[in-house]
């Protein structure tokens, strides 16, 4: 894969459909962690722990794993409330496993229309672990879509990876299986394209810096301190989309933006962007599809 180096001073603006000036893209990652591994080494689960010792893999990590249980029994379906209450879509990455040991998660979304993006088959898995064994990559992707196809009914468009750790490999891949659009490239507030050895696919970038688990979890921010920054991100973007559009993504995680005292930072947000004139809630493939016929216009 590869793409170029092009400042955006030296593009031309970017016009969303409808005049929009930013794209918002809500996106709840719904996502599966093993309970044990079969190894003595520590068990990174793609994701920071609530305590921070880190166990061998086949020693369980009760605290760690019942935490982010948590956002499955409990959580996500505080955030599919909201989200339904303000007649919002959203756009859920998938772990494969997540599919197959908690379907309801996934079938709900699937319900709602919204966009399930695939996301690595279990959440600690990383792509990176493979760098240098593409087979193996390329089995891990391919097993993950399989699952996909199955669950969702279609085939996936996009690819997330878990803990954005994907490889050098990665883009090629997933365009060899028909994938337009790609998440793991942080780089930019607008979409480009990526050429890799077939065709050219879309990034759309994913965020760590919006990102429940920087703001809650990382820092510590309050529920009004992370309100407060979604809405500082939304009206910067905005002011800037009036000359050429932008994309604004939120990383939300059941177990961190699913409790209850935070939960009011989602609800009001999403008001609020529902309140402002142009801008488009949106997903990744309605981005990615208009982007491949638009980019010309862009870049």
């Amino acid at each position: 894969m590869k793409y170029d180096y092009i400042p955006i001073i030296e593009r031309k603006p970017l016009k969303w459909p409808n005049n929009a000036r930013v794209a918002l893209i809500l996106t709840i990652n719904l996502e599966h962690w093993d309970m044990i591994k079969d190894t003595k080494e520590p068990y990174y689960a793609g994701g920071p722990p609530v305590l921070p010792d880190m166990l061998p893999g086949n020693v369980v990590d009760w605290p760690n794993y019942s935490w982010r249980e948590y956002g499955q029994r409990v959580g996500v379906w505080r955030i599919f409330d909201v989200f339904d209450k303000l007649g919002a879509q959203a756009s859920c990455t998938i772990n494969a496993v997540t599919a197959l040991e908690r379907p309801q998660m996934v079938q709900y979304a699937v319900n709602k229309g919204w966009e399930i993006v695939a996301h690595n088959y279990e959440q600690g898995e990383l792509l990176v672990n493979y760098m240098f064994d593409e087979s193996k990559e390329k089995e891990v992707i391919k097993k993950t879509l399989d699952v996909y196809e199955k669950v969702v009914g279609k085939k996936a468009k996009g690819w997330l990876s878990s803990s954005l750790r994907g490889t050098l490999k990665t883009a090629d891949i997933i365009a060899e299986e028909g994938l337009i659009f790609y998440c793991d490239l942080m780089n930019d507030d607008q979409p480009y394209l990526i050429e890799t050895s077939t065709k050219p696919i879309v990034s759309t970038p994913y965020s760590n810096e919006i990102n429940d688990f920087t703001h809650f979890h990382r820092r510590g921010f309050t529920t009004d301190e992370v309100l407060n920054l979604y809405k500082e991100q939304l009206d910067v973007l905005w002011e800037e989309g009036a000359s050429t559009g932008k994309i604004m993504n939120v990383g939300l995680h059941p177990h961190v933006s699913g409790l209850p005292y935070r939960i009011r930072a989602l609800k009001e947000f999403i008001a609020y962007a529902q309140s402002k004139p142009d801008v488009w809630i949106t997903n990744r493939e309605e981005i990615a599809t208009w982007y491949l016929e638009n980019h010309k216009s862009h870049i």
